[in-house]
């Protein structure tokens, strides 16, 4: 992923000082094992663990002439050490290195990814408790509904991100796994217990069972969990788009001292972040099809995996991790304009009452058809420009007749929806 859209915490987990420094590790930590168990001298595993070092630039030569990432990097290794090195890779195959240190990468951006959310849950709860009661206008289709509070569009958007922390959580912990069994999975020419002892100390599990590789299924839960986090912030992003509109303006993007929104027109305030964050989603979505396209490999293994998650690793995790915190920063200073949700709110001459009316014509007595037709009647006239509906629906005889003008006018009143706004929020954030 390109600077533009990353941040140097989750860029160092794939930059290869890490990649080849957790490859190291893992050597080095089988050595251990290995001389645990009386496989290879003590003192070779010991003269390894204090010359053992690699050179990326000389890597990348070897790699240059030989065509094979790991038998360059041992080479490396082995001119460090000497004569022990022959100890390194004992009974293991590319894919212990490989598979291994890619799931610590993927457990450590997750890790990371999981604080990206977290940042994004607080900004949420905080604003939303904040509009607890501030009322706006429910919109289905992008028409108006009937009245809501602001709280409750973030109280949504808050139980939505709390659900993708849970799956993150899971898929953490299903990638968190090591396969040290050599050749098509069997242990034929290692110990299983070194690869208990790496696993160990590499602060990960055993894989149950690998065939040379670990299963490309956890890999694809964990890509898709990254493209539900997306979705979600596409979802919140979408959300400001549509309240900053000109016509609409209830929110809008925090705009600094100095920022311009357009070469051309000097008064442009646009939501660029969130059509940015848009468009980020959409990138981390795309990494999911060839993650799950990846889980059918050959027998007991291809590389037709390799390329795809040489890829998607970095870009997934870096793009995801840089679109939860600029959301972060988005909600923390997202500017809410109460006012103007209030004007809103009445936009359509009272239009957003009519279910309220409807059922108490039912109350009184009207069959539902009847009702419906009477208050819809009245509704079309407000829509032509004819007035206000309380007013319509009170020189309507038949509408009076159930329900007097004083019994109407309660019927519009704002307080009436927001009368269970506590409970929703409790079940939402816990009772206080």
């Amino acid at each position: 992923m390109i600077p533009r859209y990353s941040r140097p915490e989750m860029t160092a987990i794939w930059e290869p000082e890490c990649k080849f420094s957790i490859w190291l590790d893992i050597e080095l930590h089988a050595c251990d094992a290995m001389a645990e168990l009386g496989t290879i001298p003590k003192k070779a595993a010991e003269d390894l663990r204090k010359s053992a070092a690699f050179n990326i630039a000389r890597i990348d030569d070897i790699e240059a002439e030989v065509k094979h990432d790991v038998i360059a990097f041992l080479t490396s290794v082995a001119e460090h050490t000497g004569p022990e090195a022959r100890f390194l890779h004992q009974g293991m195959t590319s894919s212990d290195v490989l598979d291994s240190c890619f799931n610590v990468q993927l457990h450590r951006s997750g890790m990371l990814l999981l604080g990206g959310v977290d940042r994004v849950l607080a900004a949420l709860r905080t604003r939303a408790e904040e509009h607890r009661h501030t009322p706006t206008i429910g919109r289905s289709h992008g028409i108006h509904a009937e009245p809501t509070t602001f709280g409750l569009k973030l109280a949504n958007f808050y139980a939505a991100m709390d659900r993708c922390r849970a799956r993150l959580i899971t898929a953490i912990d299903e990638i968190s796994t090591i396969a040290i069994s050599g050749a098509v999975g069997t242990f034929a020419n290692i110990d299983p217990r070194v690869e208990d002892y790496v696993a160990h100390k590499m602060g990960m599990k055993v894989e149950p069972i690998s065939t040379q590789v670990i299963p490309r299924d956890r890999h694809a839960a964990f890509f898709a969990t990254l493209g539900v986090i997306a979705s979600v912030i596409e979802q919140i992003s979408v959300e400001v788009r549509h309240l900053q509109r000109s016509e609409v303006l209830e929110a809008e993007e925090y705009f600094s001292p100095g920022q311009k929104g357009s070469s051309a027109m000097p008064h442009k305030r646009n939501p660029v972040l969130s059509e940015n964050l848009t468009g980020l989603a959409r990138l981390v979505r795309a990494y999911t099809i060839p993650a799950m396209e990846n889980v059918a490999l050959w027998h007991e293994r291809d590389i037709s995996h390799s390329s795809v998650e040489r890829n998607i690793g970095p870009d997934a995790t870096v793009t995801l991790d840089f679109a939860l915190h600029r959301l972060a920063g988005l909600l923390e200073k997202l500017v809410i304009y109460p006012e103007n949700m209030l004007a809103n709110l009445d936009r359509l001459g009272g239009l957003v009452h009519s279910q309220r009316v409807l059922l108490a014509l039912t109350q009184a007595g009207i069959s539902r058809e009847d009702a419906y037709r009477l208050v819809q009647s009245e509704a079309m006239k407000v829509w032509a420009g004819e007035g206000h509906l309380l007013e319509l629906l009170s020189t309507n005889k038949t509408i009076t007749d159930a329900l007097p003008k004083q019994e109407l006018e309660k019927l519009f009143d704002l307080a009436h929806h927001m009368k269970h706004v506590d409970t929703i929020f409790d079940r939402v954030f816990g009772q206080s």
